[in-house]
């Protein structure tokens, strides 16, 4: 994940509002999820006997087209375990976007226990990369000096390209192209279920070419905890095992699972409200028309939004600093909490708990130190 700024307040922090826009997975269970854990029926998962995680598991694959699924700490674990499944031979490779979770955020998981060495392609705006490149990077008849392409792997929604859908079309011409090398694809679906509310597209259709993917139920989905991976029997078999291999064996864990069932009846469809607020922020930021803090309206599409800075009047983290300070002059008694990608880029993400009144909070806090800063850069180049 990218970096995130310490709260800095003056005075008691109680006494001010927090609106906390570092990442989904910071929010609680909802109320519902709760009642549902304190009294799921559980058993010992690992020896296959947990009911409310089977429940979960066939749901899970149900609603994604798959034959079946398991239930996993985290998203960071399930794409690891993708990848094992899949480059079963160690040495071999895979192909992944250079903005992708996988890359950047997993702490080379896939070489350090998995093996296999990535090649990277690079990832245009909306998240999908070139693929012609990805042609380029096939290793076709390789002979004994190289490496062989075991595996492809996408991110939908694209995280650090702020939150973008993958085209269904795009989708299916990289399949068409996989399939024709017999190449499986993985697809890091933590945030699937925003591309299917965006989208208006079913889960089934979205990753039906996929070999395996998972999703996330502890980002916007609210659970406290777990992911889903998804696939044919086969590969699913293969999963536990790995997944006990790491220490993902979570025995008596259907009181968790019990908030993932909440999840996919419940919080699915409410993801539009995130959506909308996201837009509202950024719509507010966009309409100060400013060259000192901007946000690209058309790249606003789910939870996400990239807010680009001129770097040279300020940066990123002089700026979530000043978000997350609260003056005794300040109009408006509140902390905003970030995270940014680099010095010139602010990344906000909307959740359940955020209500139209913190929208409206941020809103203000964000345009107070807008103003700020664009003040006195300005005396400074007069």
């Amino acid at each position: 994940m990218p970096p995130v700024v310490q709260v800095i307040t003056h005075g008691d922090i109680n006494e001010v509002h927090v609106v906390d826009l570092r990442s989904d997975t910071v929010s609680k269970p909802t109320p519902a999820m709760r009642k549902a854990m304190a009294v799921a029926e559980v058993g010992d998962d690992v020896m296959g006997e947990d009911p409310t995680v089977q429940k979960l598991e066939a749901k899970a694959a149900g609603i994604l087209g798959k034959e079946a699924a398991v239930f996993v700490p985290s998203g960071t674990m399930a794409n690891l375990i993708a990848i094992m499944v899949h480059c079963n031979q160690r040495g071999s490779e895979f192909i992944a976007g250079h903005t992708s979770h996988i890359f950047l955020f997993e702490q080379g998981g896939s070489a350090a226990l998995a093996g296999a060495q990535c090649a990277l392609v690079a990832n245009k705006n909306d998240g999908t990369f070139c693929l012609d490149e990805v042609r380029e990077r096939i290793r076709v008849g390789p002979d004994f000096h190289e490496t062989f392409t075991s595996l492809i792997t996408i991110e939908n929604t694209h995280n650090m390209c702020g939150g973008q859908v993958l085209p269904l079309t795009w989708l299916d011409e990289l399949a068409q192209l996989a399939n024709s090398h017999n190449i499986p694809i993985h697809m890091d679906g933590a945030r699937l279920m925003n591309a299917v509310v965006q989208s208006k597209v079913p889960a089934s259709r979205i990753v039906r070419d996929m070999a395996s993917v998972c999703f996330c139920l502890s980002k916007g989905l609210g659970c406290p905890i777990g992911s889903l991976l998804c696939g044919t029997k086969t590969f699913i078999t293969k999963a536990r095992r790995t997944r006990k291999m790491l220490g993902g064996g979570l025995r008596q864990c259907g009181i968790i699972a019990a908030a993932g069932l909440i999840a996919l009846e419940q919080m699915v469809e409410r993801l539009q409200i995130d959506h909308e607020h996201m837009y509202t922020i950024a719509k507010a930021i966009d309409d100060l028309d400013s060259d000192l803090i901007r946000v690209d309206l058309k790249m606003v599409k789910t939870n996400i939004a990239m807010v680009r800075l001129d770097r040279t009047r300020v940066t990123a983290d002089a700026f979530l600093k000043r978000l997350a300070t609260v003056k005794d002059t300040d109009s408006v008694k509140v902390i905003v909490k970030g995270s940014y990608r680099n010095d010139g880029c602010i990344r906000l993400v909307l959740h359940w708990e955020v209500t139209d009144d913190d929208v409206n909070k941020a809103i203000e806090k964000i345009l107070l130190v807008a103003h700020e800063f664009n003040n006195s850069t300005l005396k400074i180049l007069v």
